[in-house]
């Protein structure tokens, strides 16, 4: 009797896929088929829309109804379809017309009046849309604001199935969303609230400068805490693509706030030490979510107590802060989410941690070896910054306010500078940041430093003191130490500085 096609958005992992949905209705006995690799959510689709269009008002056609969503060879997770598939239904019987949508998407779920529910994920998938050229989405009411936040798109915001047929029809408005979002507000947290610890804190303004994993060790109260969550705030804001691709993956996780905007503050992620492998890398049945460690991309995810966590927890962080992203496998394919993380440990010394050190402590040195080594070698190898922060001093905490401490906003600017610094060095090779430039590039001309420059360092390399990925670390490190300085190539003083800002060792 009728054949009518609509767009909608699916989600694999963080990519978007325009999909076509089509609809053939015909004579036959009364059903509806649902094709194209559903899911199970949407599988239960045909219910959902069923009892919606009629809950609206409209006639269920009594028909053999094909429903197939193209590329037919793509999965299709979840309920977004929902409203796409009412909508090419009712055009298939010649009850809707849709001559006005050709460059439009539909993106919503169905309740069983007729309401229409939002989704986790619109931001990639709106992106999605407008990559393949779509330049209005009708998206749920609940998502309008966040879908705005992608430039070049019309999203007009749906309550009710039955204001869309309206609006499709002709015969009522359905509101353009317009984003209203304010700035991101900070948290209050403040580098200057943090007494003392020098070392603690040039270790955090080396480690934002050059995008270094750092790990801080020391008593309780030692500053190890405040000084991670600080970092946040001598970190410089997200430029647009980043801040596109840090809110898309909270989109997906369901974790941004009602008052949609982008994320433009680097994320913090901090899980407690109880967190399961697949909290923090991902998982969960179907369609696979993201975990602490993709929602920390492009930001940092700090491990408190980290000696407390499993082991197969901390094992499982090691390849992503290679690779800069996970790979979850399941039985109906593979999904991929950024992780391109910054990683913060925070560590007592010893089980008992009492806050006087190691002259109150109760621990055996074979307690306080076997304690601290859950922390794995090969993730320790990792760790750029490794940092033992001696307990304050009254002297320190009672004249605390005698001194003029420098302020996030003060270490920023060097922060800023010394990135921009080494964005210009490493143009021609399309890094940003020390942290990330290759052991290759350092180790070859023009950025290859002297024989009597790193000798000290290659000496310990070939009696094993350092691993070749430890030595390529200890190089990025001395990169950023001449940024903040504003020199321009490290010397033998800085490499043996950032050798020893990665053992702990203080000659």
């Amino acid at each position: 009797m009728g054949y009518a096609q609509v767009r909608a958005v699916g989600l694999v992992g963080l990519e978007g896929h325009v999909v076509t949905v089509e609809a053939d209705v015909a004579e036959g006995l009364p059903g509806l088929i649902l094709s194209g690799l559903p899911d199970a959510a949407l599988n239960e689709a045909r219910d959902r829309v069923r009892a919606a269009i009629v809950n609206s008002g409209e006639d269920w056609p009594r028909r053999r109804i094909t429903v197939n969503l193209l590329p037919a060879g793509l999965p299709k997770y979840g309920s977004a379809f929902d409203l796409a598939i009412a909508a090419v239904l009712l055009a298939g019987t010649g009850m809707l017309p849709l001559a006005g949508l050709e460059d439009a998407a539909l993106i919503g779920e169905l309740g069983l009046d007729g309401r229409v529910r939002s989704v986790r994920g619109v931001l990639p998938m709106v992106l999605a849309a407008v990559r393949a050229g779509v330049g209005r989405v009708i998206v749920p009411s609940g998502n309008a604001a966040e879908a705005t936040l992608v430039p070049g798109v019309t999203v007009r915001a749906a309550d009710t199935l039955r204001r869309v047929i309206d609006f499709i029809r002709g015969s009522g408005p359905l509101p353009e969303a317009h984003s209203a979002a304010e700035p991101e507000q900070g948290d209050g947290l403040d580098l200057a609230d943090v007494v003392g610890q020098e070392r603690g804190r040039f270790a955090l303004e080396l480690a934002a400068a050059g995008r270094h994993h750092l790990a801080y060790f020391g008593a309780p109260g030692a500053g190890k805490t405040m000084l991670a969550q600080r970092l946040p705030t001598i970190l410089p804001p997200l430029d647009d693509a980043a801040a596109l691709e840090v809110t898309a993956v909270h989109s997906i996780a369901g974790a941004l706030p009602a008052e949609a905007r982008l994320i433009r503050r680097p994320p913090f992620q901090a899980p407690h030490h109880t967190a399961s492998a697949p909290a923090l890398v991902g998982g969960g049945s179907g369609l696979a979510r993201p975990g602490a460690l993709s929602l920390a991309h492009r930001g940092i995810l700090f491990l408190d107590e980290a000696p407390e966590f499993g082991p197969r927890v901390l094992n499982a962080l090691r390849q992503p802060l290679e690779d800069g992203y996970v790979v979850l496998m399941r039985s109906h394919g593979s999904t991929r989410y950024p992780a391109q993380i910054q990683l913060v440990l925070a560590a007592n010394p010893c089980p008992c941690a009492q806050a006087g050190g190691e002259s109150t402590c109760t621990c055996s040195p074979l307690v306080r070896r076997r304690y601290l080594a859950r922390l794995s070698g090969p993730l320790m190898d990792r760790i750029d910054l490794q940092i033992t922060l001696d307990p304050v001093r009254a002297a320190a905490l009672l004249g605390a306010h005698d001194h003029d401490h420098e302020t996030s906003a003060q270490v920023l600017k060097r922060v800023i500078a010394a990135r921009e610094t080494a964005a210009e060095r490493w143009s021609g090779r399309g890094f940003r940041v020390n942290g990330d430039v290759p052991g290759h590039v350092l180790r070859q001309l023009p950025f290859r430093l002297s024989h009597a420059t790193t000798h000290q360092l290659a000496s310990r390399l070939d009696r094993g003191v350092l691993s070749a990925r430890g030595y390529d670390r200890v190089l990025r490190v001395a990169w950023t130490i001449v940024d903040i300085d504003g020199r321009a190539v490290p010397t033998a003083e800085d490499i043996e500085e950032a050798y020893q800002l990665r053992t702990g060792e203080v000659t």
